[in-house]
């Protein structure tokens, strides 16, 4: 059997690992050792923060979605009962954006829901 060296398959990987690591600070970007481990590490908050991510915009909604409904004479926790109750079937990214932008709307959805 022939023997196989990895030469250009190994330098390749190297490659690939301290160009992702570009940017990091120290010997995390030139050294590929270090460079592997902080990616591993960077790679891994990544997958963490995008599932965190989510849940952050859902509090901002809730909390968005709360400041209207306490303008409009209503608290968060009635004003969502009353939704699922009524069979409305808005999300909670939808009722924020109308809060924000179109509080006349918004306004005009917590009496229907009130009734």
């Amino acid at each position: 059997m022939t023997r196989i060296k990895k030469g250009t398959t190994l330098h390749k990987k190297r490659k690939n690992v301290l160009r992702d690591a570009k940017g990091f600070r120290w010997g995390r970007k030139n050294k590929f050792k270090a460079a592997k481990e902080a990616l591993m590490k960077a790679w891994s908050y990544t997958y963490r923060d995008r599932k965190a991510k989510k849940r952050e915009m859902r509090k901002l909604w809730n909390i968005a979605i709360n400041t209207a409904c306490r303008k409009n004479g209503t608290n968060y926790r009635e004003f969502i009962y009353n939704l699922k109750r009524k069979n409305v079937e808005l999300d909670r990214k939808v009722l924020s954006t109308l809060a924000k932008e179109r509080p006349e709307t918004f306004k005009k959805i917590v009496e229907m829901v009130k009734e």
